[in-house]
């Protein structure tokens, strides 16, 4: 499995649907941890993986339902849930409405609409994560035209970016630099480039991560993954980034000299 890809546990206990849905999913780009026929082997597993995102059947065998499943998972952590049925009555409806899910999927599951259904759950799941900000706070007059277009969703020492139409997830501190390209900024860490639509300066603060450093008009670099450096470049690892007269102060001051 790749780090940065969205992780989803599977609850079905149709084994022919479960493998269907799986294949969907890795065709788009996600990883699949385990398809899971019951809720105490869904629970089981949630706890011992990282789980992004819960994609369970209401009706499935053994003493818990899908919306019971649904509901000891989340009180062990939270999770965006999405349900998977063919019919439900009313009550089951209501009790699942309980759990806050992101969303219902009706069977037959289309490929399309199990895309759409994935990427908001991620998104709105990671909003609601985000403390509102004071209503006289203003936005910065620098901001891109398009930032809004272009999501940026912190939670805790996560960021969730879209990269080829889809949601992944990128720890803060496995990023090396930021590289900026016109109206573009490129996150490259160890093993991947992504490219957001905004300006450099407007993903730095976006990103508000303390270790990220400007060093040049067109580098912000990770301090702690700084290897070297001298009067005019800097170092990580072998690649060497200008280190431009303006913002050298900036970067030496984040040395405790003692």
């Amino acid at each position: 499995m790749r780090d940065d890809r969205i992780q989803i546990l599977i609850v079905e206990d149709e084994a022919v649907l479960g493998m269907y849905v799986s294949d969907l999913l890795e065709a788009q780009g996600y990883d699949v941890v385990e398809v899971a026929d019951n809720g105490r082997e869904a629970l089981a597993i949630y706890q011992q993986n990282r789980v992004d995102l819960l994609l369970c059947d209401i009706h499935i065998k053994g003493d818990w339902d899908g919306v019971e499943t649904a509901r000891q998972i989340i009180a062990f952590k939270p999770v965006p849930v999405i349900y998977l049925t063919a019919f439900s009555d009313k009550d089951t409806v209501e009790r699942a409405k309980q759990t806050h899910p992101a969303a219902y999927l009706t069977k037959p599951v289309r490929p399309d609409n199990l895309n759409i259904a994935v990427d908001l759950a991620i998104h709105n799941f990671v909003l609601s994560r985000i403390p509102a900000a004071p209503v006289s706070e203003k936005k910065p007059e620098t901001a891109d035209k398009d930032a809004g277009r272009e999501a940026i969703l912190l939670i805790d020492d996560q960021v969730f970016i879209k990269h080829n139409y889809q949601f992944v997830r990128i720890s803060l501190d496995d990023i090396l630099l930021l590289e900026a390209d016109n109206t573009h900024t490129h996150i490259i860490t160890k093993s991947q480039k992504y490219t957001l639509r905004l300006t450099m300066g407007n993903t730095q603060q976006r990103l508000s991560y303390p270790s990220l450093v400007r060093v040049h008009r067109s580098f912000v670099v990770n301090f702690k993954k700084v290897t070297g450096f001298n009067d005019r470049e800097l170092f990580i690892d072998q690649v060497a980034i200008p280190l431009g007269a303006q913002y050298k102060e900036d970067f030496m001051g984040q040395f405790k000299f003692r």
